[in-house]
């Protein structure tokens, strides 16, 4: 019987940190992180891209910028739901509830570190300072928004509600 209750706990405490409601780990954090700043990454360099091509100011450019961000963010989310079998309209609510406050702080974290950085919103894409500004960013975004993902994902949150489609564990 002792046996038995053993084993029980630890089904129960199996079950539970799988479903994210136990403690989580730095790298599955680490990793969400990653695929979020990797979509807001490509997004903002295309957005960068397209606002300075078109001549346009800082503003612009930036609110171009972070919807781009946004699309390429829950594009990645979408891409691996949709491939896993669900249905667009489904995997659209998926990637909304895995990505939406992860990108966001992330956006808000990069583009005030940009803001913060003496002449990165005027430097131009051929600029080193554009590049290393954004960089660090990026670095920075990256070292604030992985604790709110493991903060999201221990309570079954954030991309803890894409891992029974595309197999994260």
């Amino acid at each position: 019987m002792r046996h038995d209750s053993h084993h029980t706990q630890h089904t129960h405490h199996t079950q539970h940190a799988h479903h994210g409601s136990g403690t989580t780990g730095w790298g599955m954090a680490a990793r969400a992180t990653l695929h979020c700043l990797t979509g807001c990454a490509i997004g903002e360099v295309l957005g960068m891209v397209i606002g300075t091509a078109l001549g346009w100011g800082t503003a612009p450019t930036m609110a171009l910028a972070i919807a781009l961000a946004f699309v390429f963010g829950y594009s990645f989310t979408l891409y691996a739901v949709t491939r896993a079998g669900v249905a667009l309209g489904a995997a659209i609510g998926v990637a909304l509830a895995a990505d939406t406050l992860s990108i966001t702080v992330m956006e808000i974290v990069d583009n005030a570190t940009l803001l913060l950085v003496p002449g990165a919103m005027d430097a131009h894409l051929s600029d080193a300072l554009f590049w290393g500004a954004l960089a660090f960013a990026f670095a920075v975004a990256f070292v604030v928004t992985t604790p709110v993902n493991k903060w999201l994902i221990a309570r079954g949150k954030g991309h803890a509600v894409t891992h029974k489609y595309h197999g994260i564990r």
